[in-house]
């Protein structure tokens, strides 16, 4: 069964609403293809003990802001999956779920979206799908060979999993620091970062993330002095836990292993750890692969883009995949602005 529909979005994440959001304000008809069952995009699959590095206000998607959550200044991601359901609801998105689209491809003067439940041919297409289902795993000897159990950031859940237990956590971000968090009180942990971890002031939160974010985009729009953005600030941002964690001095990093042994790592001094577990809290990439028979990515994995537009295919769109599709894309905050102008640019386009 082939439909058709102006618009095809793929993904029924943050990003995706949001696109929804916008075009449904300006007119246009569009579907909103989602590969989960339910509403929350992935925050239905983050860790137990996950908060929002913003309050709720600042952490809201267009036309509708994020209620507070009893008690809490950050909110965890329970409260942000039931704040996407009734953002889904509240606007009336069409969403159409369980669909996992298999491939995006020309069809003429329309692009062809294929999936697992039929075919639908649109005149554009956003895509949404994030990062959050390609998790990187770091290229690292002896990985193989470790007899305990290994799992990125996507398959941990509560830190009562790992009690007791000897458990290494790489990744110098602000999964790995709050991850590390959560077991440092429970755990023999053995923080492993690449470099010393750099944590922002601690009266920096979200909101100054995404100004700086956006701050450094305009800069670099006018063709001013990069400012570097949030990177030249920190790369963790210093949550209550894993405040609380450094100061206690639970929270002390190790540079980089060298490899990995059956029962734990080395160093390159000859230095052993042992472990149970290992947590690899080493980023993600962009979801790109069923966009992959329109064959625009470059040699970095990336898919070059004019503000959220293709640049080998004008029907198509990027967004919520990080700076490179918009400032503080892949933020709840951060998206509604280049969500916005994507929908703007197809609406112009569709006449």
């Amino acid at each position: 069964m082939t439909r058709t529909a102006p618009v095809v979005v793929i993904g029924g994440g943050q990003s995706g609403l949001a696109a929804g959001y916008h075009l449904r304000r300006l007119g246009v008809d569009f579907v909103i293809l989602d590969a989960q069952t339910t509403p929350g995009g992935a925050w239905q699959h983050v860790w137990d003990s996950l908060r929002l590095f913003s309050p709720a206000a600042y952490s809201s998607l267009p036309g509708r802001l994020m209620p507070p959550q009893n008690g809490a200044t950050y909110p965890d991601a329970q409260h942000v999956v039931e704040y996407l359901a009734d953002y889904e609801k509240r606007y009336e998105l069409p969403v159409e779920r369980p669909v996992r689209v298999l491939g995006v491809h020309r069809d003429g003067r329309l692009l062809r979206v294929e999936t697992d439940s039929g075919t639908w041919q649109a005149a554009a297409v956003i895509s949404a799908a994030g990062t959050w289902w390609r998790p990187f795993l770091p290229a690292t000897a002896g990985r193989g060979d470790f007899g305990g159990r290994q799992l990125h950031t996507v398959g941990h859940r509560r830190p009562r999993d790992f009690a007791g237990r000897r458990v290494i956590v790489v990744g110098g971000g602000n999964a790995g620091a709050r991850i590390a968090a959560d077991l440092a009180h429970d755990t023999e942990l053995t923080w492993v970062t690449r470099r010393p971890p750099r944590f922002l002031p601690d009266d920096i939160d979200g909101r100054a993330l995404f100004d700086v974010a956006t701050a450094r985009r305009r800069a670099l729009d006018e063709g001013r002095t990069d400012t570097g953005g949030v990177a030249s600030l920190g790369d963790i941002v210093a949550v209550p836990p894993v405040r609380e964690a450094r100061d206690r001095g639970l929270l002390r990093s190790t540079p980089m292993f060298t490899r990995l042994t059956p029962t734990g790592a080395e160093w390159a001094d000859g230095t052993r750890a042992e472990a149970d577990a290992i947590i690899w809290c080493t980023g993600f990439r962009p979801t790109l692969s069923h966009l992959a028979p329109l064959r625009l990515r470059d040699c970095h994995g990336r898919i070059a883009v004019e503000g959220t537009r293709a640049v080998g295919e004008p029907r198509l769109h990027l967004l919520g995949y990080g700076d490179w599709t918009g400032p503080a894309s892949a933020t709840l905050i951060g998206v509604g602005r280049p969500a916005r102008e994507a929908a703007r640019d197809i609406a112009a386009s569709l006449g």
